[in-house]
């Protein structure tokens, strides 16, 4: 066994758990390091108070007057917690987030010391941040950028250092990050769907869009990530034999927690409910290694800047426990990869869910206006809804049969179907009296009691409907929900916003009541939509075939997939309800391409790397060991050695066979590369990556694990599938 593998293991398989002292009542600590309502009440006069939670529920703008007396609260708070220094805490084009700490400590003219912490450096602050991705938008001579707090998300401390959430935008005032985008389509989301479910209860005065992700992981001991290069800088194994045993038995999933990882997931809990992250559930996931944890609900905002924050708080805590959470959404080949569900809905002002059938028919109708709504906007816009989720990483885990496909449908169970299916049948015009009793008592009225017992779920689905909201199952485990949900949110915003617009023309123009005009429009989304329904296997190659004749997309990678993003439709989309212009849209856009490509290029870097620098070497070496025994027999047996030195002699050429290959598909790879480095279009260069260099990879890897399975195991460099995935 090479030293460094044997180092790994020996110091992997030594490691006790950390012990950890857990809280008696997680309520008790539960956001204790956020500024919250609680903290603010204390810290903040009245006035600030009111300023603070205005801004927060409705969108008022804070006076810098008032800034200044809840940067001083604040600041007093975060002191008395220990802080020392506090940031702007962001979201850049990265996907991660970003921070610069500033001390409170500033002296003055009579060489003195004071803590300051004024108004303008709670507002705004000009952090330059020039090295991150703008896609064009900041030329290196007009490099700053600003950093604006975000209210909406409420301040907290992380170790000794304020953490003030903001958003990050150039100079000229087009957004940076991912967050600015995403508040602009909540804004949307909440004026469009108020305007709409005023037709049902006007006292509803806002709408807010919630989220609940689901964060998928897997935990590995960091000795072996160590011992690692493709792990440690790729965050996948780019080779590796599959282990005798995976996951073929199902045994790990939801099985008893390991007392190591249940003791990191302990630790992780306790600094989540600190930072008030409302982590609930945990447990195995389907792979060995691989686990789980969801929070409950919460504003999509704030959820999103609590997965952004939990994944580098994972980081932290795992180092802790001597582990490398992998957050790579398909780590290991044969197994499944990992997954962030993003499960959506919208609530009012008045604590309803929009998604959740009531009690009455007319509930149900307000049920119905925006389930139709949300799946027409998904048949609209099914590329972008595609486009939303791509990324290198992801691509790996799309339709292997553990993650929806690429082609995106829309699943509501057949019960829920059958309703649409009634709906569809409604005559043109004014309904007539008996029509409204069928649809009111029959079919609408019905639809709680359906719901009681469709336990129905698809897995294959990339967007299915579970109860009483919708689970986006797409989005990868390394992503930004940022993304995803700015997309969602946006086009159920202009999809509410046409169909109020069609209801009111049939009440003024044709004199329609107000139920005759709702179940008009929303009998002809039900048929327009129809082709993105699908209840089947979304897995099988029939759907490829049935979803193609449907006019659905099918785009299997990447920068395919991203061509959506800077189509008219999307522009149109982005630039109509404000959340982006052309600009920000195409810089996203060159970004993500320019990413993908960056991605592929390192892999292929690595790859070359331990192919060549490992695996060869290691293979000639043993190479020279079966050479040096074939002489021995020869010199033993003289002419009869090949009848016994047959299976040597047949090895030794395997391998030569096997290195021969490996060289031969570096070497192209390498040459495509060149050419794909020489092309100035991102778009062209991430395409050349993706079609001339990447099919390499397969090739490549191929060789290398037949040589894992010839090569002593003593020999052998690299931590192997087994160790990786079952020591624990």
């Amino acid at each position: 066994m090479s030293t460094l593998r044997f180092q790994a293991l020996k110091e992997s398989l030594g490691r006790q758990p950390i012990a950890v002292t857990e809280p008696a009542r997680r309520s008790e600590i539960f956001g204790q390091n956020v500024f919250s309502g609680t903290a603010m009440r204390q810290y903040l006069t009245k006035d600030s108070y009111k300023c603070v939670m205005d801004a927060m529920v409705k969108g008022t703008k804070i006076d810098r007057n008032v800034a200044d007396h809840i940067s001083t609260g604040m600041k007093e708070w975060a002191i008395s917690k220990g802080a020392t220094h506090y940031t702007h805490w962001f979201q850049p084009l990265t996907g991660a987030t970003a921070e610069k700490h500033d001390a409170f400590f500033e002296t003055i003219e009579d060489g003195s010391a004071i803590e300051k912490f004024g108004g303008g450096q709670l507002v705004q602050q000009e952090p330059d941040a020039s090295s991150f991705p703008n896609g064009g938008i900041r030329n290196t001579f007009e490099a700053r950028g600003y950093t604006a707090w975000d209210p909406t998300s409420p301040a907290f401390i992380y170790g000794t250092t304020l953490c003030v959430p903001t958003v990050f935008v150039a100079y000229t005032g087009e957004a940076l990050d991912n967050k600015t985008p995403l508040l602009r389509a909540l804004q949307s989301i909440d004026q469009a769907a108020t305007d709409v479910v005023k037709y049902f209860d006007k006292s509803v005065t806002k709408v807010v869009a919630t989220l609940g992700w689901e964060q998928e992981y897997f935990l590995i001991d960091k000795a072996l990530v160590a011992a690692r290069p493709d792990l440690k800088l790729a965050g996948r194994t780019l080779l590796g034999h599959s282990s005798a045993k995976g996951q073929q038995l199902d045994d790990h999933y939801f099985g008893s927690i390991p007392l190591r990882a249940l003791n990191f997931m302990r630790d992780l809990e306790t600094e989540c409910m600190l930072l008030g992250v409302p982590v609930k559930t945990r447990h195995n996931e389907v792979a060995p290694n691989q686990f789980e944890l969801a929070p409950i609900f919460e504003e999509a905002n704030l959820a999103v800047d609590h997965n952004s924050l939990l994944m580098d708080v994972m980081d932290k805590v795992g180092d802790r426990h001597n582990f490398k959470v992998v957050f790579h959404e398909k780590p290991f080949a044969g197994i499944n990869g990992s997954g962030k569900h993003n499960n959506w809905s919208l609530a009012t002002s008045t604590g309803v869910n929009l998604l959740s059938p009531g009690s009455t028919p007319k509930k149900n109708l307000q049920f119905l206006t925006f389930f139709v709504n949300t799946i027409k906007a998904v048949n609209d816009y099914e590329e972008l809804v595609r486009a939303s989720f791509a990324s290198a990483s992801n691509d790996h885990r799309l339709g292997a049969n553990e993650a929806p496909p690429a082609i995106i449908s829309v699943f509501i169970g057949s019960q829920l179907t059958e309703v649409l299916d009634e709906l569809e049948k409604v005559t043109d015009g004014k309904l007539s009296p008996q029509e409204k009793t069928d649809l009111k008592l029959n079919v609408v009225g019905k639809i709680p009691e359906i719901l009681l017992d469709n336990t129905d779920r698809n897995r294959t689905s990339p967007f299915a409907f579970t109860g009483n909201k919708f689970e986006l199952r797409a989005v990868g485990s390394t992503a930004n929900c940022a993304n995803p949900m700015t997309v969602l949110n946006a086009i159920v915003a202009r999809q509410l916003i046409d169909f109020k617009a069609e209801v009111d023309a049939l009440i003024s123009k044709k004199g329609m009541k107000k139920d005759d005009a709702i179940f008009n429009v929303l009998r002809e989304y039900i048929k327009d939509s129809k082709r993105i329904r699908f209840e089947g296997d979304g897995y099988s190659q029939a759907w490829e075939t049935e979803g193609m004749k449907r006019g659905l997309s099918n785009h299997k990678n990447t920068p395919d997939a991203l061509k959506a993003k800077v189509s008219a439709k999307a522009i149109s989309l982005y630039e109509g309800l404000g959340i982006m212009s052309k600009v920000e849209i195409e810089a996203r856009h060159e970004i993500e391409v320019e990413e993908y490509a960056k991605r592929i290029q390192i892999e292929g870097r690595i790859l070359g790397d331990i192919a060549r620098n490992h695996v060869i070497p290691t293979a000639i070496r043993y190479q020279n060991v079966l050479i040096e025994n074939v002489k021995g027999l020869k010199d033993i047996y003289g002419a009869g050695f090949k009848k016994i030195a047959g299976e040597q002699m047949n090895l030794i050429e395997q391998i030569s066979e096997h290195i021969e290959k490996i060289n031969q598909g570096i070497t192209a790879m390498i040459d495509a590369r060149k050419k794909a480095n020489l092309l100035e279009d991102m778009e062209a260069c991430a395409v050349a990556y993706c079609n001339n260099v990447k099919p390499y990879f397969d090739e490549i890897r191929y060789h290398c694990d037949k040589l894992e399975l010839l090569i002593d195991d003593e020999l052998w460099p690299l931590v192997k599938y087994r160790e990786l995935l079952f020591t624990r």
